[in-house]
């Protein structure tokens, strides 16, 4: 039976210093979340404090993305850290949004990882439970947005953390539910078409396509298109008119 709704997150205020990143102001007006880059990967507090505006008055609900201290890599690339180290980057940063957010008139409902993060913590106990502890004491209300059947989410829900479940618009999977790495065959879909058309599917059967094997059952409260590829605002509203026409609101998880 198809969803009635789902939310629809994208990756933003990515841009830091003269450098620019995405197109921001369009997908806030296209998407229901906004995940905001908070000093790691990406961002300084200008493009926070203006992305956070920009959200607001589109009435799009705010997270944190915090991500590994590493502009030159965009956070795509490990850095070895002990777990509880992880966990206070990651309050850092958080909190940095947090206070950026209070000039600016906004709020920040929730948390997601980013980039290699995400990844790393999605298979690794430790790091997962480590972010997830970090994220409860900022703010117990803080709710952990995780990719969808990973070690991230599972740490967040036996922590009693409000969480919800993510999947990728422009990702591929592999059979364990993990994302493809990046560079590997399968690892990104680039048609907004074929995209959308896979989202309709899935919205139907809760089955998700993977490289190599059968499709395999997901949990899903919202979906990510990527704001920083060239044709992300396109497949963005490709794949919202396609939900639509089927029937599905798109709203934020957080109500």
């Amino acid at each position: 039976m198809m969803a009635d709704w789902i939310d629809l997150n994208s990756d933003l205020g990515e841009s830091f210093g003269p450098w620019t990143m995405g197109e921001d102001e369009t997908m806030l007006g296209i998407v229901s979340s906004a995940n905001i880059a908070c000093g790691g990967h990406a961002s300084d507090p200008e493009t926070m404090f203006e992305t956070l505006e920009m959200a607001r008055d589109n009435g799009v609900i705010i997270g944190a993305h915090p991500g590994y201290n590493d502009r030159e890599g965009f956070g795509r690339r490990v850095i070895p850290m002990a777990p509880d180290e992880i966990g206070r980057m990651c309050a850092a940063q958080i909190g940095a949004l947090q206070g950026i957010a209070a000039l600016a008139g906004a709020k920040v409902d929730y948390v997601k990882a980013h980039g290699a993060l995400a990844n790393y913590a999605a298979k690794t106990r430790e790091v997962a439970d480590a972010y997830v502890a970090a994220v409860r004491a900022i703010d117990p209300d803080l709710a952990i947005l995780a990719i969808s059947g990973t070690e991230l989410e599972h740490a967040a829900k036996a922590a009693g953390a409000p969480v919800a479940s993510e999947i990728f618009a422009d990702r591929g999977y592999t059979p364990e539910g993990q994302l493809v790495p990046r560079g590997t065959p399968g690892a990104m879909i680039h048609d907004a078409a074929e995209a959308a058309a896979r989202l309709v599917s899935f919205m139907d059967s809760r089955m998700m396509p993977v490289v190599g094997g059968d499709p395999i059952k997901l949990d899903a409260h919202s979906i990510c298109v990527h704001g920083d590829g060239p044709a992300a605002v396109a497949m963005a509203r490709e794949i919202r008119a396609r939900l639509e026409a089927e029937g599905i609101t798109i709203r934020s998880f957080v109500q």
